[in-house]
C-alpha cells in the first residue's frame, strides 16, 4: 500500500459502510470470478429462498434492518 491507511474511526458509520461497499464493488469489477458462489453457499441461498417462499411473512424489510443496525452503532 503506497498511501497511509485512513483513520476509519473518524468516519461516520454510514461513511464506513459506503467505503466498504466501494471496496467490495472494486473487487467485483476487477475479478468477477471471485464473486462466484461455492456449491455450499449456493445451497444455503436456495434453502433461504425456499424458506422465504414457504413463509414470506417471516421476512424483515430492509428499512427495518438498516434502522436497527444504525441504532446499535450510534
Amino acid at each position: 500500500m503506497s498511501q497511509p491507511r485512513p483513520d476509519f474511526l473518524s468516519l461516520s458509520v454510514a461513511e464506513r459502510i459506503q467505503f466498504a461497499e466501494d471496496i467490495w464493488d472494486s473487487i467485483a469489477a476487477e475479478s468477477p470470478e471471485s464473486m462466484t458462489l461455492t456449491p455450499d453457499r449456493l445451497q444455503a441461498v436456495q434453502a433461504r429462498l425456499e424458506e422465504h417462499e414457504h413463509d414470506p411473512a417471516s421476512a424483515v424489510p430492509w428499512d427495518q434492518v438498516r434502522t436497527e443496525l444504525f441504532q446499535r452503532n450510534d
